[in-house]
């Protein structure tokens, strides 16, 4: 068997038969992944002896996965492909035309087969590297929960991908923080289930009463930056360059065809927020096996206190301005993790647009099949893509380095979760409205579409 044959024969979710779904069955469907998400996030790992997950939290957030659990690897294995693939791809070592039909199913399946591979592979090293310390004997049974665990978080995106809403991956991650985001304005229960202020809101009355001025500060400063967080990155959204297009049969309809100033979407910080994230593993797991710091960093208590992670991992200024201790080093460090987040996000966004079919040709081709075209212009491919070309690459760009800068942003103003996972929870919670809005204005339930404007 060759190995095209091998890509085209890998194990997949069927897809449906029908052009478009109903939106009660990508409801139902989306729900079922969701429901059987937070179930498998409280299946404890048989055979894990006592580890200290703290560590893991930041990276639980990003990789939308409880350390400890069966689905311990999260999305890891699927987003590491991805980055990998994408690499190989836009930088041509790769030669691999993704816009042709052929050409995407050979690089979905190489894909497949590669998330394959990181499952196995992050499974062991998690294991073998102490970052889940199994019972002694049990080492085999931990590895084999934890492939099972990421099998199913990759099934589970792909049936969010062909039978619910969107991506399973974004899901997953939204879910995650709006969990989490409740649990830290909130929350009232301590680790032993006693009672703790432990969510902010609570913890600013509390202070109040108790005449704590610094603490009521700093938890009032969480929730007004996340707030503010919140309403800059709803409006940046909308953000957006409107192309002009009439029907060629139906004289005197047209329409607007949107491009997004985000137009890559919220890909670019998902990578590169995972790159990081797999990066600061891979340091820890590594410095507990062989014992003392690497170049990449001395990993304490789960955050780098120096070497290069150091460097590009985000500091709560707001929290360091009102305690008194902040220090001129630490705007080094701040913009070293602002150059970071931009430039990857940048690179991200570009290969993202090349390898997914949201180039001008693709959107030229889209507008043409759709019956359109712009006033005032022959109805010609190449006409059209040498239009949106002037759009397209800049918008690619521009879009990924705001992204990647309000990412970067996000995490030093001290929000109430990870600044970059608040970012991305807020983002695709907004495409997802849109999606839903733009997809099933027709056939939503009215109750609800009346809930969502729509």
């Amino acid at each position: 068997m060759e190995f095209v044959d091998i890509l085209k024969n890998l194990p997949e979710v069927k897809g449906p038969v029908e052009k478009k779904l109903g939106f009660n069955v990508k409801l139902k469907w989306t729900l079922i992944v969701l429901i059987g998400f937070f179930v498998m996030e409280t299946i404890a790992l048989y055979g894990l002896e006592s580890n200290s997950l703290q560590r893991f939290e930041y990276l639980e957030i990003i990789m939308g996965t409880s350390f400890g659990s069966i689905i311990s690897l999260g999305i890891g294995p699927i987003v590491m492909a991805s980055i990998i693939l994408q690499l190989l791809v836009g930088s041509k070592i790769l030669n691999i035309d993704t816009s042709s039909p052929e050409g995407k199913r050979f690089f979905q399946g190489l894909q497949k087969l590669l998330i394959f591979f990181f499952i196995i592979f992050e499974s062991m090293i998690y294991v073998l590297m102490n970052g889940l310390q199994a019972s002694p004997g049990y080492v085999p049974i931990v590895i084999l929960q934890l492939i099972l665990g990421g099998l199913a978080i990759l099934f589970m995106d792909e049936v969010c991908n062909k039978w619910g809403f969107g991506s399973g991956i974004s899901l997953f991650i939204a879910a995650g923080v709006g969990r989490r985001l409740i649990t830290a304005t909130f929350g009232f229960l301590g680790p032993e289930g006693n009672f703790q202020a432990s969510g902010k809101a609570i913890a600013l009355v509390i202070s109040l009463i108790n005449g704590d001025s610094q603490g009521a500060l700093l938890a009032l400063a969480m929730i007004v930056s996340t707030i503010i967080l919140f309403l800059i990155v709803v409006w940046a959204q909308s953000l957006k360059i409107e192309i002009p297009l009439s029907y060629d049969r139906l004289r005197g309809y047209s329409m607007k065809w949107p491009l997004q100033f985000f137009y890559a979407s919220v890909i670019p910080v998902i990578l590169t927020s995972a790159l990081i994230a797999n990066l600061q593993l891979f340091g820890g797991l590594l410095q507990n096996w062989i014992g003392h710091a690497t170049i990449l960093g001395d990993i304490q208590g789960g955050r780098p206190v120096s070497g290069f992670l150091y460097w590009i991992t985000p500091i709560n200024i707001v929290e360091r301005l009102i305690t008194g201790s902040w220090e001129w080093i630490l705007t080094i460090q701040l913009f070293s993790h602002m150059i970071f987040y931009m430039f990857f996000a940048a690179l991200f966004s570009v290969f993202w647009v090349k390898t997914s079919g949201m180039e001008a040709s693709n959107q030229a081709q889209n507008i043409l099949n759709s019956g359109l075209q712009i006033p005032g212009f022959r109805k010609d491919k190449r006409v059209l893509e040498t239009i949106l070309a002037r759009y397209v690459m800049p918008l690619t760009v521009m879009g990924g380095l705001a992204i990647g800068l309000l990412a970067s942003l996000a995490d030093v103003l001290g929000s109430l979760v990870a600044g970059t996972a608040l970012l991305l929870g807020i983002m695709i919670t907004f495409q997802f409205y849109q999606n839903i809005s733009q997809q099933h204005a027709m056939d939503m339930n009215p109750a609800l579409k009346k809930m969502m404007g729509v």
